[in-house]
Parts: C-alpha cells; sequence; structure tokens
C-alpha cells in the first residue's frame, strides 16, 4: 500500500528538517510527502523542497484546522494518509510500521499513536501525556453505547485509510479545534473502529505559559459549547478531579512536591479557560479574539454544531 503524509505547517524550520529526516529512515517508508504551508517567513518552504515534498502554499488568514488537512488530502495518492503535526518527531524507526500495521483489519477505520513527553517537558507536561496516552493499547467502537472517551483522538500522529477517509467525508470544517474529535466521531457512526497504538510513539509535548494554556482552554470550551452534545456526554469535573489527584500522587512519587503548587495553578488555568470559553456566546466578538488561541476562526466568525448521534 502507499503511503501519504500530510503536514500543516507555519514557521517549523529546524524541527521540520528533524521530522522530514526520522521521516525518510523509517522502516517503512512514505511514498509521499504533503506540506500545506500557511506562509512561513523562516525556511520551512525551502526544507520541505529539499525533501522533494508536494508543497501546497497557502495565506495565514486561510489556515483552518480541518479545512488545511482536507486540502492535503486531495492531492494525496497513497492508500494511507498518515496526518502529522510539524512538531511530532518519530519515537524510532518503526513509528509508522506500528501506527499502520492496526489497518490491516478491515473493521478499523483509523489508528493514532501514543505521545511521548520531550526530555525538556516540566513533570506537569509529562503526567498530561502519560494520563491521556498510556502504554495500553485500545479498541474503540460505539456498540450501542456513546461515551465521550471513546471520541479521543489525535491527528499530532495518526493513520486513516483512504477510501475511509472519503467515505466519512474527511475533517470537518470551520470549527475552533478538535478537528480529530469529530473525527472519530464521524468514524464510530459509521461503525468502524478506532486503535490507539501505544508501540507507535512520537516525542511530543509542551510547556505552555498560563497565558496560551488559558487560550487554548477557552477554545476547547468554544468547542463544546457549539458541540453540547458531545458536552453532555463528558464528566468534566469529575474528570478533572480525577486528573487533579493523579498529578498530586505523580508529583509525590516522582519526589517533585516543588511543583505542587504550579500543579494547582495550572488546573486552575485550565479549568477557568474551559468555563469561560463555554460562555462564549455571552462574550463580545472583540475580547473572544483577544484570548483565543485560534485567531482565524473569529475572523469568520463561524456558528456551526455538529448534529447530535
Amino acid at each position: 500500500m502507499r503511503i501519504s503524509v500530510i503536514i500543516p505547517t507555519k514557521d517549523a524550520g529546524k524541527i521540520l528538517y528533524r521530522l522530514l529526516t526520522s521521516l525518510i529512515n523509517q522502516s517503512l517508508k512514505p511514498d509521499q510527502l504533503i506540506i500545506i504551508d500557511s506562509s512561513s517567513k523562516d525556511n520551512t518552504v525551502k526544507i520541505a523542497s529539499e525533501f522533494k515534498a508536494d508543497i501546497i502554499q497557502i495565506k495565514e488568514e486561510e489556515f483552518d484546522h480541518g479545512r488545511t488537512r482536507n486540502l492535503g488530502a486531495s492531492v494525496a495518492t497513497g492508500d494511507i494518509l498518515i496526518f502529522m503535526t510539524q512538531d511530532a518527531i518519530p519515537e524510532n524507526e518503526k513509528t509508522l510500521e506500528s501506527l499502520i500495521a492496526p489497518l490491516c483489519e478491515p473493521s478499523v477505520g483509523a489508528v493514532y499513536a501514543r505521545q511521548i513527553p520531550r526530555d525538556d517537558s516540566n513533570p506537569v507536561e509529562k503526567y498530561f501525556r502519560l494520563f491521556n496516552y498510556p502504554a495500553y493499547r485500545m479498541v474503540k467502537e460505539i456498540n450501542g453505547k456513546y461515551d465521550v472517551r471513546k471520541f479521543f483522538f489525535s491527528d499530532v500522529c495518526s493513520a486513516i485509510r483512504r477510501s475511509v477517509f472519503k467515505d466519512i467525508g474527511g475533517f470537518p470544517e470551520d470549527t475552533i479545534m478538535n478537528e480529530d474529535m469529530l473525527l472519530a466521531v464521524k468514524l464510530l457512526k459509521k461503525g468502524y473502529k478506532i486503535v490507539y497504538e501505544p508501540n507507535a510513539k512520537v516525542y511530543h509535548s509542551h510547556n505552555y505559559s498560563f497565558p496560551l494554556l488559558f487560550k487554548r482552554y477557552f477554545d476547547i470550551g468554544v468547542f463544546m459549547s457549539r458541540n453540547r452534545w458531545i458536552k453532555d456526554l463528558s464528566k468534566v469535573e469529575k474528570e478533572g478531579i480525577k486528573y487533579f489527584f493523579g498529578l498530586v500522587r505523580f508529583l509525590i512519587r516522582e519526589k517533585k512536591w516543588i511543583w505542587i503548587p504550579y500543579a494547582i495553578l495550572d488546573t486552575s488555568v485550565r479549568f477557568s479557560g474551559y468555563r469561560i470559553g463555554l460562555m462564549e456566546k455571552y462574550i463580545p466578538l472583540k475580547i473572544k479574539k483577544k484570548i483565543s488561541l485560534n485567531k482565524n476562526f473569529w475572523r469568520k466568525a463561524y456558528v456551526r454544531e455538529t448534529d447530535s448521534p
């Protein structure tokens, strides 16, 4: 099967060089590299050209999480589409091989990889990755029961058969974020299974500043506000408490007690951003633009809700 790797970029610089070098050295090499670049001001396009990638250039303001990835998929020639972000670096040379292996089962629609925190990650970020990306394999299907945990899916490093991608209509467009979660919803509603494959590993983590963390979780709140049926399936407060106490136990076990005050502040910022995002319809557009991470969404002021099951 031919493999196309699709990567949206913006000022990717040296990290893109590392990613593309790693990809061409995989045991299962991609047949096509597709870069959709949002008007980078550095040498991103030059680096992509050196690796003979197919390059699509768009204006910065045209970037949309779903639409941009769909654009990349529209020029893909592979039977398997692998979606990655510019800062996800394969942990070893068998990452792609492990990632697509579950797709040999016809009932599996898509697979996503485990995210390993980088060495420079702070203890709180390390726990966040361990919490969301455990060491055990998961197979998700609806079986008549909707559960928001089944919708968790990440296109930081994921694979989907092109025929399946076309069957479900690709990524949803004009959503502030979580386009990958909505893709998972479409897959599961069509009867496909989703596999979380921990043997496919990429280094990916962020030491967000508190202002950036607030903006990210504000956007998550906006997403949930506009997809109420997904929010109604979730128990955010309960999961948040579970996460926080798990984090504190992790810090104690790792003898990182000094990070507990930071963890309290970190969790508070996430929760406050999320709660304010849920109330976004009462917030003036001018303010939403300032406190959101995804400025493009507000430039077009989309009003979109997904259909409930």
